[in-house]
């Protein structure tokens, strides 16, 4: 256990010192790269209005989350009940994934105004595609020695679904979740720099337009934060709600 919490703070100071002699020794000014020093100072003097634009920013993510989530999981079980939906939407799907996010987030802001909506809408569609596959994939890869002992017992097609499809699906899924939960600040963030009134990315874009760089990172290091923060949470529920999956019990090697 103490090496697992030695290891990131061993990391992170690295990190910092690597920083903070690539300032020095290249003599750069504040305002093109701040020193870690300056950041710091920056955290603590505007810790309001960092916190302020934080919990803006928390909130579309947390609401983008499971409203993807939800769509997610169920465009994976249209997908696996019916054939009609693997015909029509299956292609709409791949075809999404072409489209840059950069290009729909001035769509929804102008469909959707410069309040919280557009940017929910934004992480929503970015979280949506990898729990759709995720969950997809997994449902459909089923092992076929319990489909056919479901069918020899006389099960339904919803009966397999929900009794044996999906419960057997549920390790890809949170496979996608982990993966969602990751990406999920990008849409937030994107939204708010197209347009917006709060949100940390609203703060990053202002504060680069004022020549204020140690802000911008102070709200990139509260917006990295966050999304390990929401990474750690969405991986500890998921291992309190699969405690069977082999890779939620914690060796010994990871302990030490």
């Amino acid at each position: 256990m103490t090496g697992r919490i030695l290891r990131p703070i061993i990391t992170l100071a690295g990190l910092l010192l690597a920083w903070a002699l690539l300032v020095r020794l290249a003599d750069l000014p504040h305002y093109i790269l701040p020193g870690p020093e300056w950041v710091a100072l920056r955290l603590w003097n505007d810790w309001e209005l960092l916190a302020h634009h934080a919990g803006y920013t928390a909130l579309e993510i947390v609401l983008g989350l499971v409203l993807g989530t939800l769509c997610g999981g169920l465009a994976a079980l249209a997908l696996t009940a019916s054939q009609a939906a693997r015909r029509w939407l299956l292609p709409l799907l791949l075809a999404s994934q072409a489209v840059p996010v950069f290009a729909i987030a001035p769509l929804l802001v102008l469909w959707l105004g410069y309040g919280m909506a557009s940017k929910v809408a934004m992480a929503t569609l970015i979280i949506f595609f990898p729990v759709t596959a995720s969950f997809y994939d997994g449902l459909r890869r089923t092992d076929p020695g319990w489909l056919d002992l479901a069918r020899t017992m006389g099960a339904g097609p919803w009966a397999t679904l929900r009794h044996i499809r999906v419960p057997a699906a549920l390790p890809a899924l949170g496979s996608g979740l982990r993966m969602a939960a990751a990406v999920a600040p990008i849409g937030a963030v994107v939204g708010e720099w197209v347009g917006a009134s709060a949100g940390l990315g609203y703060l990053m874009l202002h504060a680069t337009a004022r020549v204020q760089t140690d802000l911008t990172f102070a709200a990139l290091f509260i917006l990295a934060l966050l999304a390990v923060c929401l990474w750690l949470l969405v991986d500890v529920i998921l291992r309190r709600a699969l405690p069977w999956l082999p890779d939620s019990v914690i060796s010994k090697e990871d302990m030490r």
